[in-house]
Formats: C-alpha cells, sequence, structure tokens
C-alpha cells in the first residue's frame, strides 16, 4: 500500500508550501526577521523530506520503520500547516482591528506590530519545535539509507468532470431473474421462512443485483410496500423499524417515547402488506437479529420477503435464509464489455489495437470484480497515451496483497493516479461510517473549510464551484455512488470507505454509537461520533482530551445526550453538534480561531455570544430549527469570510442585526427579517450582498422604510437566486395598502429566478414583473387578501401554481402555461371563474384542485387537458351544483377524484356525473344529504380499487349490485344511518360489500388484513 500512503502525504506537503507562499503569511514575515529565518528553514527541510518520498514507497512495504517515519512526518507537517494557519489569522485580525479603529489607532496599531510584537514569542517557539522534529526525521532518513529522488510525481486530471452514465449491468441476466423467482415464488408457505440471501465478496456486485431486482416491474407490482435499508457492520433494528414507517407512510418517522410506541406503530403500517426489505450488506449472526426479521415477516401478510446481501455464508444461515444466491465472478467477455464502456469516450475499443491488447491483460488483473473494473476503467476513460495504460499494467501495485488491508489494487492504482489536490478530499471522507448518506453541498464546505479547495485564478470560479468539480470527478471514478435511499445523497462502497481509512490511517477516526474499544490519540485530526446518543461514547471527554490538534469534530446521526461536550482543541477548523443538547454557548468559543464550519442546528440554543463574532476565519454557520433562537450576535458584521449562514424555521428571529451588508463574500442567507428601526438592518442592507444565491425568505417587509429602500435591495440584479419568498406581516394587513404596491414593484428579482411566493401582501394588484420572469417554475401566492384580479398571461416553463386565502380575487385571465402540472386553489372565495380553454393552454396539467372557492360555476369551455391524473374538487357549491357539465368521462387519464362539502342538491351519487372508466381511487366527502350511492354510476368503474366514503350522515343505500370486482379497499366513516349494519356485517347493505377484501369502518379493520399500498396520492404536488 506504499504507493497510496506517499501519495497522499506528497499532495499535503504541497499544500503546506502553497500555505508559505500566501499573502497573510508574506506579509507576517516581512516585518519579523527572525520568524521568516525559521519559516524558510522549516520550508527546506519539509522539502528536502519531500524529495525522499519516492524511495520510501518502495521501502514501505518491507520496513515497519519506514511505515512509522511516513506517519512521524505526516504528523509534522499537520503541525506545520497548523502553525502557519496560525500566522495567517493572526495578520488577519490585526488586519480587520486596523480596518475597525480611527486614524490614531491604526498608527498606534502600526507601531506596536511592527516593535514589540508578543505573538512572534509564541509562535516560534513552536516553528523551533517543528524544526527539531524534522531534524530527527533526517536522522533517521539517512539510517534509513532513503535516497533523494523525484519525489511528489503528479498525474494529469481526467479529461471531465461530468459524471459517467450508468450502462446497463453487465453478465447478471441469469443471476436476475433466478433471485426474482425466488421472490415471487408461491405465497402458500406463510411467512415464517420467508429470508433469501445473495452472497458474495466485496466488489462482486450484490448491491447492484439487488438494486437491479428491486427495481424490476414485476417485483413493484407484486408487492405492497417496499423498503431499501442499508445496515452495514452496525445492526440498529429502531432505525430499521424508522426507515419502514417512512417508506409505508412516505413521511418522517415521528419520535417516540418509548419503543413500544414504535412497535406499535411498526405492526400498523407492516400489517395487512404484502411487502419487501431488502437489507444491504449485512454482518450480524447474532440470533435476536433472526428473531426480529421473523417478527417483521408475522407482521406482513402471507407472501412478504426478506432480501438480505452479505458477504458471509454464515451471515445467511444465521439469518434462516430459505434459499441462498451465491453470485459469481463475472464472466470473461462480460468484464471485457464493462471495461470498454466506462474505459473509452464511445464504448467501444476499437480506435487502437495496442491499447486493447493491453486492456485485456489490465482486465484480466481485476478477476472478474466489477467494483474493480469499473474504477480502472474510470480511470483510463479517454486516456490514450499507450505509455500510461502500459505504466498502469506494470503497476507493482498489482502484486501486493489484500491480506490486512482488504483493499482491492484496482482502487489502489484508482487512488494513487487522482489528481494531487483530490487526494485529501477523499482521504477526508474516511470521517464517514460505512453505508453513510452524505450530501454534496455539505461535503464541499467541508472541505472548503479544511482548506483542501484550490483557489482559481479566475474571479468568477467560485471556491464553491471548485468543491463540485472536486466531487464530480471523484463520482465519475466511482469512489462515490449516488444512493438508493435518496436522490440527493450519495455513498462510498464498502471497499473504497476501507480505502479512505487506510489513506487517512490514524489521523482520521469514526467512532460508533457503543464502540469505545480504539484508543485516540494525539496524532487525530479527524473525528466523528456516529449514532446513538452522545452520552454512550462514555470515552468521549478523554478523547477530546486526548485529541489536542484535532481539525474536524462531527457528530453525525447522534441524538441529544444530558450534555453535549465541547472539544478544546486550539486548531479546530470544524464543528458540527448538530442534534446535541446544546442550550448555551460561552464565549470561550472564540479562541476556536481557526474554525471554519459551525453547525448548531437542531439544538436548543437561544442565543449566541458576541464574541464568536472575532472568528473572521468562519464560512459556514448553521443554525436551522434553532427554535429558541431569537436573536443574531450585534457584531455579524465583523465575520468578513462569511459565506453561508443557515437558518431555517427559526420563527422568533425578530430583526437582523446592523450592517449585514458588510459580509460581502455572503452566498447563502436563508432569511432576512428586516428591522423596524435603526437597531437592525434595513432591506437596503441586501443590495451590498451582492453574491446571493439558492434560496432567500423576506420577513417583515411591512417594515420597509421607504419605496427607495426597496429599490436598494437591487435584487433584479441577484442572477444567482433561484427561490424568493416575500412576506409581510400577516397582522398588520388590517385593510388595502397600496403602499405595499410600491414596495413590491421594487423588489423586482432577476429573471432568471425558478421560484416566488408571495405572502400576505395587502395591494390590490401585482406589478407586471411577475409576467416577465421566462425561468419561473414555481409561483404561490399565499393570503393575499384584497387583490381582484390577476393577469397571467405566458409562462412557458412553469410547473407549479398555488393560489391560496386570496379572499377577493374574482378572477384568472389569460394562463397559458404549456408545461404547468400543479394547480392549486384554495379559499378564494370571491373567484368566479378559472381560467379559459385549459385543454389547449394548460396541456401539461396533472393536478387539480379547488377547495373553498364558492363561487365558481363551472369548467371552463373546452373541458379540462387529457393529461390530468387526479382533481380534488371540496366546498365548491356552485360547481358541484353543476357537475352534469363537467365532462370527466373523456378524460382518459384521470384516476383519482376527491370530491365533496357544502352541497345541498347531492342526494345521489354519482347521478348526473359521468365518471372516466380509468378511475382507480375515489374519496366522497361531507354530502350532507348524500342518501345513496347510485347502481349505474358505479357499474362501469372497472378499475376503481380504493374507495372513501366520508362524513355523509345521511347515507343509507349502496348501490344495488355492489361496487366493481375491482374494488379491493373500502373505507367509511362518520356515516352513522349506513355504519351500524355494515359494523355488525348483517343486512342487506353488508350483502352489497361482503364481496370488498378489505374494509374499514371509522378506522377499524372490520374485514380483511391488508392495508392500502397509497395513503397519499401519488400524484400530488411535492410538499413545500
Amino acid at each position: 500500500m506504499a504507493d497510496v500512503g506517499l501519495a497522499f502525504l506528497s499532495a499535503f506537503l504541497g499544500v503546506v508550501f502553497n500555505k508559505m507562499a500566501s499573502p497573510g503569511i508574506v506579509d507576517f514575515i516581512r516585518r519579523q526577521k527572525s520568524t521568516e529565518e525559521l519559516l524558510k528553514k522549516m520550508e527546506r527541510s519539509l522539502r528536502s523530506m519531500n524529495m525522499v518520498l519516492e524511495d520510501a514507497e518502495e521501502k514501505e512495504v518491507m520496513n515497519p520503520d519506514v511505515k512509522m517515519w511516513i506517519d512521524d512526518l505526516k504528523d509534522v507537517a499537520y503541525t506545520a500547516e497548523d502553525i502557519l494557519d496560525e500566522i495567517a489569522t493572526v495578520t488577519l485580525r490585526r488586519q480587520l482591528r486596523a480596518d475597525f479603529k480611527p486614524v490614531a489607532g491604526k498608527v498606534q496599531n502600526l507601531i506596536s506590530s511592527t516593535y514589540l510584537d508578543p505573538f512572534v514569542y509564541r509562535v516560534e517557539p513552536k516553528i523551533q519545535e517543528v524544526l527539531v522534529t524534522l531534524q530527527d526525521l533526517t536522522t533517521q532518513k539517512d539510517l534509513m539509507g532513503l535516497q533523494l529522488g523525484v519525489g511528489g510525481k503528479q498525474y494529469p486530471e481526467r479529461l471531465t468532470t461530468s459524471y459517467v452514465v450508468e450502462s446497463d449491468t453487465f453478465g447478471r441476466d441469469e443471476d436476475k431473474k433466478k433471485v426474482i423467482d425466488l421472490l415471487l415464488s408461491s405465497d402458500a408457505g406463510g411467512n415464517e421462512m420467508c429470508v433469501i440471501a445473495i452472497v458474495g465478496m466485496g466488489g462482486i456486485g450484490k448491491t447492484t443485483l439487488a438494486k437491479l431486482v428491486y427495481n424490476e416491474s414485476r417485483v413493484q407490482q407484486h408487492f405492497d410496500l417496499k423498503i431499501w435499508f442499508c445496515v452495514s457492520e452496525e445492526f440498529v433494528m429502531p432505525n430499521v423499524e424508522k426507515s419502514i414507517i417512512e417508506a409505508a407512510t412516505s413521511l418522517p418517522c415521528p419520535k417516540f417515547e418509548n419503543p413500544e410506541q414504535l412497535q406499535v406503530t411498526l405492526k400498523k403500517n407492516l400489517n395487512g402488506k404484502k411487502f419487501l426489505l431488502v437489507l444491504d450488506d449485512v454482518w450480524s449472526e447474532k440470533p435476536i437479529h433472526q428473531e426480529f426479521l421473523s417478527q417483521l415477516l408475522h407482521y406482513g401478510t402471507r407472501g412478504s420477503k426478506i432480501l438480505v446481501t452479505t458477504r458471509n455464508e454464515s451471515v445467511a444461515l444465521a439469518m434462516k435464509a430459505i434459499a441462498t444466491h451465491h453470485l459469481k465472478l463475472l464472466p470473461k467477455d462480460d468484464c471485457w464489455s464493462l471495461f470498454e464502456k466506462h474505459a473509452f469516450r464511445d464504448g467501444s475499443s476499437n480506435a487502437n489495437p495496442e491499447i486493447k491488447e493491453i486492456g485485456t491483460k489490465i482486465v484480466k488483473k481485476c478477476k472478474g470484480l466489477p467494483l474493480a473494473i469499473k474504477a480502472i476503467g474510470d480511470l483510463l476513460w479517454s486516456e490514450s497515451s499507450v505509455e500510461r495504460w502500459t505504466n498502469i499494467l506494470m503497476s507493482n501495485l498489482w502484486d501486493l496483497s489484500m491480506e490486512g488491508t482488504n483493499i482491492l489494487p484496482a482502487l489502489r492504482l484508482s487512488y494513487k493516479y487522482l489528481p494531487s489536490y483530490l487526494k485529501r478530499c477523499f482521504a477526508y471522507c474516511s470521517i464517514f461510517p460505512k453505508d453513510y448518506i452524505f450530501k454534496k453541498d455539505q461535503l464541499v464546505l467541508l472541505w472548503m473549510a479544511e482548506g483542501f479547495l484550490m483557489q482559481q485564478s479566475k474571479i468568477e470560479i467560485t471556491m464553491e464551484e471548485v468543491g463540485n468539480h472536486y466531487f464530480d470527478n471523484l463520482v465519475s471514478r466511482s469512489l462515490f455512488q449516488q444512493s438508493l435511499e435518496t436522490n440527493s445523497g450519495f455513498v462510498m462502497h464498502d471497499l473504497v470507505n476501507d480505502l479512505a481509512n487506510f489513506v487517512t490511517g490514524q489521523f482520521g477516526f469514526t467512532r460508533l454509537g457503543g464502540d469505545n474499544s480504539k484508543e485516540i490519540g494525539k496524532m487525530t485530526r479527524y473525528l466523528s461520533y456516529f449514532g446513538g446518543s452522545l452520552d454512550n461514547f462514555k470515552n468521549i471527554k478523554e478523547d477530546l482530551y486526548n485529541a489536542k490538534q484535532l481539525r474536524t469534530f462531527l457528530a453525525l446521526d447522534c441524538q441529544a445526550g444530558s450534555k453535549t461536550k465541547m472539544p478544546r482543541a486550539w486548531c479546530l477548523k470544524v464543528l458540527s453538534l448538530s442534534g446535541g443538547r446544546v442550550t448555551k454557548l460561552l464565549d470561550s468559543i472564540s479562541q476556536m480561531k481557526h474554525l471554519r464550519y459551525l453547525d448548531f442546528s437542531f439544538t436548543d440554543i437561544n442565543r449566541l455570544p458576541n464574541s464568536i463574532c472575532i472568528l473572521c476565519n468562519l464560512q459556514t454557520l448553521k443554525l436551522s430549527y434553532c427554535r429558541n433562537l431569537d436573536r443574531l450576535p450585534r457584531d455579524m458584521w465583523k465575520l468578513i469570510n462569511l459565506r453561508h449562514l443557515e437558518f431555517d424555521q427559526i420563527n422568533q428571529l425578530k430583526e437582523m442585526p446592523k450592517k449585514m451588508g458588510r459580509l460581502k463574500c455572503l452566498q447563502t442567507l436563508t432569511k432576512f427579517v428586516i428591522s423596524k428601526d435603526d437597531s437592525g438592518s434595513s432591506i437596503g442592507e441586501l443590495g451590498k450582498l451582492i453574491h446571493l444565491r439558492g434560496k432567500l425568505l423576506i420577513q417583515k417587509l411591512q417594515n420597509v422604510r421607504s419605496v427607495k429602500d426597496a429599490l436598494d435591495a437591487n435584487l433584479k440584479d441577484k442572477s444567482y437566486l433561484e427561490e424568493l419568498v416575500l412576506e409581510w406581516n400577516p397582522q398588520k394587513a388590517l385593510g388595502i395598502l397600496e403602499s405595499q404596491r410600491d414596495v413590491l414593484q421594487n423588489l423586482r428579482p432577476h429573471e432568471n429566478l425558478k421560484s416566488l411566493t408571495i405572502k400576505y401582501y395587502g395591494g390590490k394588484e401585482f406589478p407586471d414583473w411577475i409576467l416577465e420572469l421566462p425561468s419561473l417554475s414555481k409561483l404561490k401566492l399565499i393570503d393575499c387578501k384584497y387583490c381582484y384580479a390577476l393577469l397571467l398571461i405566458d409562462f412557458p416553463i412553469l410547473t407549479h401554481m398555488k393560489i391560496i386565502g386570496c379572499d377577493n380575487l374574482q378572477s384568472l385571465e389569460g394562463l397559458r402555461a404549456p408545461k404547468l402540472a400543479f394547480f392549486i386553489l384554495n379559499n378564494c372565495e370571491s373567484l368566479r371563474s378559472i381560467p379559459g380553454k385549459m385543454h389547449l393552454f394548460l396541456p401539461s396539467l396533472r393536478y387539480l384542485e379547488l377547495i373553498n372557492c364558492p363561487e365558481v360555476e363551472s369548467f371552463p369551455e373546452g373541458g379540462l387537458p387529457s393529461n390530468l391524473k387526479q382533481i380534488v374538487i371540496y366546498r365548491c357549491k356552485k360547481l358541484i351544483a353543476n357537475w352534469k357539465g363537467w365532462g370527466l368521462q373523456i378524460l382518459p387519464s384521470l384516476e383519482w377524484l376527491d370530491i365533496g362539502g357544502e352541497s345541498e342538491n347531492v342526494e345521489s351519487f354519482p347521478g348526473e356525473l359521468l365518471l372516466p372508466t380509468t378511475l382507480t381511487n375515489l374519496k366522497i366527502l361531507s354530502f350532507a344529504k348524500l342518501k345513496s350511492l347510485d347502481n349505474e354510476g358505479f357499474r362501469h368503474l372497472t378499475s376503481l380499487v380504493q374507495l372513501v366514503i366520508w362524513d355523509c350522515p345521511k347515507l343509507e343505500y349502496l348501490p344495488e349490485d355492489g361496487f366493481p370486482s375491482s374494488l379491493h379497499y373500502l373505507r367509511m366513516g362518520d356515516c352513522p344511518v349506513l355504519l351500524k349494519d355494515l359494523k355488525s356485517k348483517k343486512g342487506k347493505e353488508w350483502l352489497k360489500v361482503a364481496r370488498v377484501r378489505e374494509i374499514f369502518i371509522n378506522g377499524d379493520h372490520i374485514q380483511g388484513n391488508e392495508w392500502p399500498a397509497y395513503y397519499k396520492s401519488p400524484h400530488e404536488p411535492p410538499y413545500d
């Protein structure tokens, strides 16, 4: 593994050399000759070490002393970098103090910094210690016979940073068929023994095969509920249970006071369902986990299956799998096909016979492992140099044993040939436990905080964009892959995670919940705690004491303990205690002067000390869901390097601090609360924040002091803003306020805006600029009570429109939105008509919702769009009274219909309302005078699967011939006249429904044992 470790170290030393030439360091040593000489001496020593790395990498495998020497050199390099960071930070702080002082103070500061500098007397001994260590390493180097060479060899970067397009999987068709047959096999045997295992070595493609099976259409149709859960080394049963509940309800799992409540909810959500649970990467052989799987199968209905992937046959036996599919190495021809897809630009190797010959030899060395083939193929993608291919073929890394490291030779090579700037980024990911799902944006900010992102010469390229470039490059090399559980998350394969941990060695450490077996040493720089309560980490105090040179401390998915411990490492750059029980921050946090990333989201903190504003290096501050936080520090404006300030879902915040416009680097500002007076920032401060991007919520717009102030916000020039919410105080909108229209007029955003929400606006009309946003895809108008008309001409790419609580809105004129998919109108009590010619002008509409729009009388001429999948009509009495002319029966795609509320004329359903045969789900709600469901109307609903009837107090009669045979679920409630007989399962009306498999009365499951697969329609717009 020599090449891999040394490649990291060589890249690291390069970073140290670059920092020595940075402006902050140069500016400091220009005035301190003694310090300058020491730093130059340190640089010369490090460069001499760098020159013997090539020889060291040849001797490390055979000589453990060389390995120890390398770790010591890495440790001193980290220390040297910390010293340089400290010098740069002190220089920056002095510069800022000078900027903030009057002229006389500046002169005095210059004199004191030139002639008498206490900091010099603190930092020079630290440099001396580094020099002593380097001298010792030099002596050891000579004794070990390390020779000068050409250290720090670099390799060219890939020519692209785009994701590799996933090709069809090769050579697994027969495996896929066999596993699917096992899953769909006869259900007659009950659920006692329904665990199936896929067994194979690491990197052979077990997860890929499971994904193919999981997404197969026959499997999707066969099971009512599918859940995918990655177990990895720690089999945490409550996490599996929560994942099942979330999959069943399509909602986040609520917090439970005790395990019994969790069990009750789990049982309720599995009861009667035929489910497929995939448990990926299982290691446990404990009987308790087999019993857990058996219990899950008992909760579900007959035919439920659990599919387990594992490396070990013993796990399959321990889980009592009824069938085990052993995944074999990929056949030779399929190995080559997979390699071609990843290694050649057009997926074909026809161009160069010499390269093809070398390639076949490389593929042979991959020994049939798909992960190895993809990694080495991605490494060689579009590479045309025969010499480069030959070097990879002849590398001695192929010959190193996997014993003790578990690292595939192909992955070693993939890492070795990474560009130097990617090596540290990849190694840093060892802080994530196996199968941890990480977000791209979060990881890029962590890299930036650690100083891994190389500053670009082009001013228009931000560090975040550089980080995105790095991330995409690692994805393109198959070192990162998209998570199956969430579209926005990424994971590393277990073997890739092993590689990252090997490269980082004792400098990075992940402690899993309840695991206190390993000791953290003085060399540890990166530390993360994962899972469980922080109280379970018994050694956390000792860990934090030992890791005095810690740079990163992350609490990942940790529950709040009795009291979250705070690290005290002087060189800490990243601190995340998200979700911990933190109620108060001490002023001493200002001593962590290297901090660049600070995350206190989801904590109980109510104030940040003003001393936090001394942290001049701080780039990211996350405070979202700190619901007790009511103000930000007074001197926030001094955080001149702050780039990301996130504080979503903080409703107690009264105003922004003064001078927010001084934060010139700010890119993310999720909320801006306008101050009523001079105690905080006016809206004009936004105008100075020229780099804002992403989403922005502006609250308390009633506090805008003048129309010019709104213009000064300069939203029209913020081209990177994608989502904008403009919000007045609802309690202040007590009448028509035309002054608000002038304010809104001057808040015109840039034409690149994608989403616009306006809330509690008190004007009568909206400005014309709403019609002039060509990139707008979402438009929401909420509680704009005095607006009476809305002209909505052309929106070429609008997909979502929501208008709620606009009490005086009477008409929607001229709407043309060819891509509009979701259209919601709620509580618009004066609205008389909806847009005309919808079938022509809204051809893509899939979801239409009208709730409490009592004055709307009819659908427009020409009928509704033919692509509609779901219609919701509730409390629209005039519209329901005229339902004869709706023309729903001609809609070829309509599947869901929800209808009801406040109609005195409906005594029979569907009556003259003709429904399409495509309808699968029907809800009939709150018809006060409904007495019967007519036979003719239901007879032709041959696709109907689920029927819900609720709050129809006079309903007595069901269709004479009963319901169509397709009906699977019948749910009824608050229909007292009818339900008495149904609940007793007697009488004429019961005979009409007796053949329905699943019947629910007032929430009680009186027949059958399955629950509906969908509680929420798949056609509804995503929650926002």
